[in-house]
């Protein structure tokens, strides 16, 4: 039975040791960090004045449109994150809070972070060309792919990297761009028999990806629901499983066909 005037009490008291903890948390660190749209890049085009890829010892094509990997850029894992600073992201649609051992699950220090980052992109980038050849029907190591793209770590570029070869050797199948000289963005990690996986982080990519012109984006399909809670006005999401799923897609946009959505 309730009794007037006890609850309001109860909360007044139980508020105090609030009170004291928000007092304490606003100047200590805590373990989050903080997330925001990042750089995109054109995996068909260059980086630092060199071809993000280069294939030699057989004909390529020349592409049009683009195909842009996406990335989020972080607070370091040492950086001092107080209750302000996530408040204040808390109420912005462009910043993400993330708990750090999500960004940086290794606890290691920042140089063996950035080793296990650059170690990981490398990973990506030889199960991407293998996903290629395999889709294509070309035997690993009958082509020589060199993929460049400086100052980014992780495994996130993995599906772009793939469509990248596929474009340059193949296009759509059939004589045209796989991108239909539209500029596609997205993300997925990839292994080398072509299955795309998660990666995090979406609902910024698809801000940067609109930011800088895209008007699709390939997205894990494992990751709608995110990719869609901040989708900018005009950019179509396309959910990916396989490598297969997303050449698919790309074709249906120009020559018809089913195209999933999330």
């Amino acid at each position: 039975m309730f009794t007037p005037g006890t609850r309001p009490r109860t909360l007044a008291l139980c508020g105090l040791p609030v009170v004291a903890l928000l007092g304490v948390a606003a100047f200590a660190p805590l373990p989050f960090t903080l997330a925001q749209p990042g750089t995109t890049a054109n995996v068909l085009g260059d980086d630092h004045g060199a071809p993000v890829i280069s294939i030699e010892g057989t004909p390529t094509r020349d592409t049009e449109g683009e195909l842009r990997m996406t990335t989020i850029v972080a607070t370091g894992p040492k950086a001092d994150v107080g209750i302000g600073d996530v408040v204040d992201s808390w109420f912005r649609t462009d910043r993400a809070v993330l708990p750090r051992d999500s960004v940086y699950p290794t606890g290691g220090s920042e140089k063996e972070i950035e080793k296990h980052n650059l170690d990981d992109m490398a990973r990506s980038q030889d199960d991407a060309v293998d996903a290629a050849l395999n889709y294509l029907g070309r035997k690993p190591g009958s082509v020589d792919v060199t993929l460049h793209l400086a100052d980014v770590g992780g495994p996130s570029a993995g599906l772009f990297f793939a469509l990248g070869i596929v474009d340059k050797l193949d296009g759509d199948g059939s004589g045209g761009d796989l991108t239909g000289g539209r500029t596609v963005a997205g993300t997925g990690t990839i292994d080398a028999d072509g299955k795309v996986g998660a990666v995090g982080g979406v609902s910024l990519k698809t801000q940067a990806a609109r930011r800088d012109g895209a008007t699709v984006f390939l997205v894990p399909k494992a990751e709608c629901k995110e990719a869609k809670s901040e989708l900018p006005k005009g950019l179509r999401l396309i959910p990916v499983t396989t490598l297969k799923d997303a050449v698919n897609s790309l074709r249906a946009l120009d020559h018809g066909g089913r195209i999933p959505s999330c």
